[in-house]
């Protein structure tokens, strides 16, 4: 866990609302796939494998010229000829590198840091859980059955209502379709939250941290891990 220094009456009032202030909160990284590990007690969990950075520091906001503190970094190689000139020339301040992803994490103190520095997965520790964001795996058109999990009707007794959904809507009133109501319709490709992911291990020579469980997202799809904003027993 990071060290910070504050006041005593900012630190009484963390204190009281289990929230944890952190330097960097996050990074950004690529879906590996999943395997699995046997614990020391011989015991057998899944994890998901992430490549988590290095990520380098694109730019950085303050409160007195953007209105908060926070760190804009990079993540992922890119082509000069896929980038234009005003991204170029802005990623040209942190160094000149050109970067596929970019994403905002807030920070305690942005005067620690400097363009063009990188952050690794060293601000993440072995048991340390974590809060993982990804898109869920587009599937296109769907059904109710596949999307919503219905049952389905019965298949015997002379019946024709097999996967559809049936009734929708209401009788004379309020003669309408509820809004919310389950239908068939466009099935993932959804920004989802997998929260309090426990981490099994930290691997900085590969650049790869092992998370227990599943993360949203195919494999080389791009996920978000941050820091958990309340802290967990």
């Amino acid at each position: 866990m990071t060290r910070i220094t504050i006041g005593r009456q900012a630190a009484n009032s963390l204190l009281l609302t289990g929230i944890i202030e952190a330097m960097c909160r996050g990074l950004i990284g690529k879906k590996l796939g999943m395997t699995g590990l046997f614990t020391p007690e011989g015991k057998y969990i899944p994890v998901t494998v992430v490549e988590l950075g290095p990520c380098v520091v694109t730019q950085i906001k303050t409160v007195d010229s953007d209105g908060y503190n926070a760190l804009q970094l990079g993540f992922g190689d890119k082509k000069a000829k896929h980038v234009n000139k005003p991204m170029q020339g802005h990623l040209g301040k942190s160094g000149g590198q050109l970067f596929t992803h970019l994403r905002e994490f807030p920070v305690d103190d942005p005067q620690e840091y400097s363009l063009g520095q990188t952050i690794t997965l060293d601000i993440f520790d072995i048991g340390e859980k974590v809060d993982v964001v990804g898109t869920t795996k587009g599937r296109g058109f769907a059904g109710v059955i596949k999307r919503h999990g219905f049952h389905g009707g019965r298949k015997t007794h002379g019946s024709r209502s097999h996967r559809i959904p049936g009734s929708i809507g209401c009788s004379a009133w309020p003669a309408k379709v509820i809004k919310g109501k389950k239908m068939p319709g466009q099935y993932g490709n959804n920004r989802k939250t997998a929260q309090n992911l426990k981490i099994v291990d930290v691997r900085p020579e590969d650049n790869m941290l092992l998370l227990r469980g599943a993360v949203p997202g195919y494999k080389s799809g791009l996920v978000v891990v941050n820091k958990l904003k309340i802290a967990k027993k």
